[in-house]
């Protein structure tokens, strides 16, 4: 079983532990006298819908551009700061919901504490004794249901005391009675903002429950069930808010601890158990409290049962943050304790929104992308006015972040990251993603025209300069370069980063109209355009060119490595297919980690997915022990610092990466398997056209593997030097072993479904 467990309760908001079913969240303190959770729900954004664009952006977009050409960077970016920035310059933040804070009494001299998070259950236990009683807590939020249920019980001659408050500092309205055991906080998100509303209500057979003033309490409780639920106005009427939060208690009320919890785990479990990650002899490592681990990680002891159970909490975190129908993770994923959080914990898409989708496919979890999707589309219609009103041109754009509106205006007055127009393009290409990890053509129609739209806008963004197709302005986020006569810039044209972006875009939507059977003259430009892009270059140190010209790096171990988008999460790089590049991609990577590269969280694990693509198993897994002994906080909360949880999915995606790598050609087996990892087995990844994989290996090599096909299949697998062709019917088994003293892949059997 995975579990995160401790001896003691969480001092700080980065030790307690993450509940959610989507679109609430608890992060669960674990206090004994005091137990506090702080509570999120997804669409606690403040404000509302603002068309923030600058008018006056496409009439100085032609001295802009001018002034790059001849190298006035300075000059450039003082005019882009003016006439490009949003109006206001800022989104507006997404929030906490509040607090819940329980005072119980007749607890005294505590022996036995246990707190943990069962990640094969997705629900919190905790439990102690005071005297003769043992004390047990349970809670979990239900997605069937829709509430949070939690569970307070009393074994011995002890009884459960406590108070319970909702609170909210002072941005609320009021608190009021919610019908004869619960409380009810509400109050509004500012002008144009949604209200929101959440209650508490308690139910036992034995004990005593009343409200009084705003104070649910129970006494003389053995055994105490509550429910917790919260929603705004973003998807119901102000009206209707609190009458449909009050009949999700009262169902639940009525259902009952059993039936919920039952159908709590068989809903999470129908996503967490199609991936099993298997490491051996890892149990012992079980037995010593998570913090523990993690100290032992600073001080250079590392376990490798800590990758297994790293990688388990990933998908645990998505499952949790991001459901369908529900909105897509932020840059902390669905916990935040602040009114003005770090970032606003938007979603910033020059690479944290992305990565924290890149273990989707792969961890068996599409379902989870969903709410991404979404978010594009709400993107369009925005994105369409963005790319007239600022730059004169047709499609949609957006810039480096986004929010629940969608917006696509600039955010921030921000010279080395601001003014990027590749936020959708890159998010796009998660939609070709899905596709090729699903084949659903019905996705990819409903999606294409989308994909398009963001081509379309670079047909016309994109000038002529120099014998290329290059965007201008550009900035290779977030980085700045040193100019031969010493002035700084961030911003000039024909980043490689944008190129590597537009690459996989235009070439996407020509694939995709090929197999949807569109033909018109839209493709033949993008060929066309695609062949007119300045192609990714080596420089004189042998490493990935990052900017059209051979720059000084203001900072060389700078936390973004974006010019290496074409390694991961593109295939433009590959160990075997662009040697060089490969190579190039690896000097990259030296240069910056030799610098001091990697010292974010998120950094790191784009560096270890770098690795994995490298084929380089050591530098990858050297690489998650440093991110556990320097990026990650006690409850495994990936680290920036503060907390972001994109490195946490990203390391998850690399996990996977490091033992299969697939295209719709070619499966790549145990490509990066580190010797720590020496024997295990990992079941139900996903691969490129539409299959499944289980994976095998003792001592270092490869055992078996078993690839089921959803579709039909002919694609060749390789295994260190040996390459075989295989050919699946839809639905169709095969079992492929690995021949030692053939040092050949070989068929096992096969077996229909």
């Amino acid at each position: 079983m995975s579990k995160l467990w401790y001896r003691k309760p969480a001092s700080e908001w980065e030790e307690a532990l993450p509940l959610g079913n989507g679109r609430l969240g608890a992060m669960v303190f674990g206090g004994v006298e005091e137990e506090h959770l702080q509570m999120n729900e997804e669409s606690m954004w403040y404000g509302g819908r603002a068309d923030r664009n600058n008018p006056d952006a496409r009439n100085m977009l032609p001295k802009i551009r001018q002034l790059i050409f001849d190298g006035e960077i300075g000059e450039a970016e003082r005019l882009m700061k003016l006439s490009m920035s949003g109006c206001p310059n800022s989104m507006h933040p997404y929030q906490t919901l509040g607090d819940i804070y329980f005072q119980f009494t007749g607890l005294e001299k505590i022996e036995n504490y246990h707190r943990e998070l069962d990640l094969d259950e997705a629900i919190y236990r905790q439990k102690f004794t005071c005297g003769d009683t043992l004390y047990k807590r349970e809670i979990f939020i239900s997605k069937p249901h829709d509430v949070m249920a939690m569970r307070f019980r009393a074994e011995g001659s002890g009884k459960v005391h406590f108070t319970a408050r909702l609170e909210r500092g002072r941005f609320f309205d009021g608190v009021k009675k919610a019908g004869t055991r619960g409380i009810c906080l509400y109050g509004n998100l500012g002008k144009g903002g949604f209200d929101f509303s959440m209650m508490l209500v308690a139910d036992t057979e034995n004990g005593k429950v009343q409200v009084i003033g705003e104070h649910l309490v129970v006494e003389d409780g053995d055994d105490v069930t509550l429910y917790f639920c919260a929603g705004t106005s973003y998807r119901v009427t102000e009206a209707m808010l609190e009458p449909s939060i009050l009949e999700r208690l009262q169902r639940a009320g009525r259902e009952g601890w059993d039936h919920l919890l039952a159908e709590h785990v068989e809903d999470y479990r129908q996503l967490y158990g199609r991936v099993e990650f298997c490491l051996g002899d890892i149990e012992k490592y079980d037995k010593m409290p998570t913090d523990e681990r993690i100290l032992r990680a600073k001080n250079g002891q590392a376990d490798k049962g800590l990758s297994k159970l790293y990688f388990d909490f990933g998908r645990y975190l998505l499952i949790s943050c991001s459901r369908e129908d529900g909105l897509p993770a932020t840059l902390q994923g669905l916990w935040n304790q602040d009114m003005l959080p770090p970032w606003d914990s938007k979603y910033t898409i020059n690479i944290n929104t992305q990565m924290n989708y890149w273990p989707a496919e792969v961890c068996n979890l599409s379902e989870c992308h969903m709410p991404l999707f979404e978010l594009i589309k709400k993107m369009v219609p925005n994105g369409r006015r963005t790319a007239r009103i600022m730059y004169g041109c047709r499609g949609f754009v957006c810039h480096h972040n986004t929010d629940i509106h969608g917006d696509t205006a600039v955010q921030d007055h921000w010279i080395p990251g601001s003014y990027w127009v590749m936020g959708a393009a890159w998010l796009c290409t998660h939609q070709w993603t899905h596709y090729l990890y699903t084949l659903d053509k019905d996705f990819l129609r409903e999606n294409f025209p989308v994909m398009r739209e963001a081509a379309l806008f670079f047909l016309d963004f994109l000038v002529e300069y120099k014998g290329n197709l290059v965007t201008c302005p550009s900035v290779s986020p977030e980085n700045t370069f040193i100019l031969p006569n010493g002035q700084k810039g961030a911003n000039i044209y024909g980043v490689t980063m944008d190129n590597q972006i537009l690459r996989d875009l235009f070439t996407q939507c020509v694939k995709a109209a090929e197999i949807l059977g569109v033909e018109d003259d839209l493709n033949e430009r993008l060929k066309e355009a695609q062949k007119k892009l300045i192609p990714t270059r080596i420089g004189k140190r042998g490493n990935i060119m990052e900017w059209p010209e051979e720059f000084e790096e203001l900072e060389p171990g700078h936390r973004h490595i974006s010019h290496l988008y074409g390694l991961y999460p593109s295939e433009q790089i590959t160990v075997d297919g662009t040697p060089e590049l490969a190579q190039a991609a690896k000097v990259t990577l030296e240069r910056r980690l030799a610098s001091g590269g990697g010292h974010t969280g998120w950094s790191r694990a784009w560096i270890i997915n770098h690795y994995a693509k490298l084929w380089d198993g050591e530098k990858a897994y050297e690489n998650i022990e440093k991110l556990f002994a320097g990026s990650t906080y006690d409850n495994l909360f990936d680290k920036h610092p503060p907390f972001q949880i994109d490195g946490n999915f990203g390391v998850t995606a690399a996990i996977a990466q490091m033992l299969v790598q697939s295209t719709l050609s070619r499966i790549v087996l145990l490509p990066a398997l580190p010797k720590a990892w020496e024997s295990g087995s990992m079941k139900g990844l996903r691969i490129q056209g539409a299959g499944e994989i289980d994976i095998f290996w003792q001592e270092g090599i490869l055992a078996r593997c078993s690839i089921r096909s959803d579709k039909g299949m002919k694609v060749c697998i390789k295994y260190g030097d040996a390459k075989e062709f295989f050919e699946w019917k839809a639905g169709e088994e095969k079992e492929i072993l690995w021949d030692k003293k053939a040092a050949a892949l070989v068929p096992a059997d096969i077996r229909s479904k």
